[in-house]
């Protein structure tokens, strides 16, 4: 019998925001914006398209270098966009700071060194709670596992590939490398089930299998206690365990490749599988060489099962105005979903929206070249990369398929989030748009 791997906590909520009405039939003009601006409980859907047509306008304008206009209608988007107003007015405040670093930069290249990271410490979200930049982006983090499905769901997917991949009983040890493991919030579920797996199959009294994790990371400290963590827990629940801290000080392919092959280390008879959950897209630079070469390391490790989760978005586009298009789409419908499922003024969605989601549009929009690390693909440029470098997809079960779905009822109870299977895969979105996907590999 298979145990569900979801847990009890939840976040719920219902919607709400603030905006302005439109009061003409015909779109009010940028000047009309500038002087007209009357509250109401919400944007009306003419003014949210009106206002996207202003923010493409406006990032035509620093495209095409012509920066006094560009200035001018970031002053009037400004003036008409809000951290604290409805899902429109917040998206439009994002995009409008990551569109003044874009004309900031052009403006003042050698004053740009350090802004974007100031502007993360100087988000009122932040300052308000915590002076330190990485410890707002780990409450984030926490945050957003609750408040939102998508890293939840794709714990879960993940979680249920790798124990229908490795059978306890075949194997007296399991291995999983977890690229970027931060509190290590996926595995309790899976050490409960593999817990209870054991307990229920066991009749010969052999002792429970060695669960042994890899977790990379670029902080020691907050990999030592994520290990401590992780093995106080599987102490109560009576697993042998073993937490193995990788240290990786960037996420440059090359570097990680020949790192793995000298730092990890297998037992005989050990099922490995490797995690790579919202971690793929920052190996990604303007070509796929290195990124292929981290796939042939690992595919030379002969993982058992390989479980990758990523956004279903093309945010590595190379023509800046398609990449903004296409980051407005996605990121539209992730504040959508917000203002829709959470009260309004919810300290953790302005944190959430603020600072980590705020922090990627910053980087997709506001930076250039190899500064830019959010470089997300969709499920389809990952197929062909993984299956060049030789792996296979497996598909995802009926029984992943309905712990995902009982995971949306039971604590995301909105008609607006939407589950599809396509390609043996699974994808998450709201409404008619995905915008996460999971898949499973050997």
């Amino acid at each position: 019998m298979m145990r569900s791997l979801i847990t009890t906590s939840a976040a719920g909520g219902g919607g709400g925001g603030g905006g302005h009405e439109q009061e003409e039939e015909e779109p009010p003009s940028a000047t009309d914006l500038l002087y007209q601006q009357q509250p109401s409980h919400s944007s009306t859907p003419a003014t949210a398209i009106h206002m996207r047509q202003l923010l493409i306008s406006c990032a035509e304008l620093v495209y095409h270098s012509d920066f006094s206009a560009a200035d001018r209608l970031i002053s009037i988007l400004s003036a008409n966009s809000s951290p604290y107003g409805d899902s429109t007015e917040r998206l439009v405040h994002q995009f409008i700071r990551a569109l003044s670093l874009r004309l900031n930069r052009h403006l003042h290249a050698s004053a740009t060194a350090g802004f974007m990271m100031n502007w993360i410490t100087t988000t009122p979200a932040v300052a308000a709670n915590d002076s330190s930049s990485s410890t707002a982006l780990q409450t984030c983090y926490l945050s957003l596992n609750q408040i939102t499905p998508f890293i939840r769901f794709s714990h879960l997917t993940a979680n249920q590939a790798i124990l229908e991949a490795i059978q306890v009983g075949q194997h007296q040890s399991i291995h999983i490398l977890d690229f970027d493991i931060m509190h290590g919030v996926q595995w309790p579920p899976l050490m409960q089930a593999l817990a209870e797996r054991y307990s229920n199959t066991n009749t010969l009294g052999r002792p429970p299998p060695m669960l042994r994790i890899t977790g990379t990371g670029h902080d020691l400290d907050i990999l030592h206690r994520t290990g401590d963590r992780l093995l106080m827990f599987a102490q109560s629940l009576g697993l042998r365990f073993q937490f193995h801290p990788l240290l990786l000080l960037n996420d440059d392919p090359t570097s990680v490749s020949l790192y793995l092959s000298s730092s990890l280390s297998l037992l005989p008879d050990e099922a490995l599988a490797i995690n790579c959950v919202f971690y793929l897209h920052r190996l990604v630079k303007d070509d796929s060489r290195d990124l292929r070469l981290f796939l042939h390391k690992i595919k030379a490790l002969n993982p058992t099962v390989v479980t990758i989760a990523e956004r279903e978005a093309n945010h590595n586009q190379p023509m800046f105005m398609r990449r903004l298009v296409e980051a407005l789409d996605h990121y539209t419908a992730i504040f959508e979903s917000l203002e829709a499922t959470l009260p309004p003024n919810n300290k953790e969605r302005l944190a959430v929206e603020q600072i980590w989601f705020g922090r990627e549009i910053m980087d997709i929009v506001g930076a250039e070249g190899e500064n830019r690390r959010e470089r997300h693909e969709k499920l389809e440029t990952w197929e062909v990369m993984l299956r060049s470098s030789g792996f296979a997809n497996v598909p995802l079960s009926p029984f992943a398929l309905s712990q995902a779905k009982l995971l949306l009822r039971l604590h995301y109870p909105s008609d607006g989030y939407q589950l599809q299977i396509l390609n043996n895969s699974f994808f998450l979105g709201w409404q008619n748009r995905a915008l996460f996907s999971v898949s499973s590999w050997h």
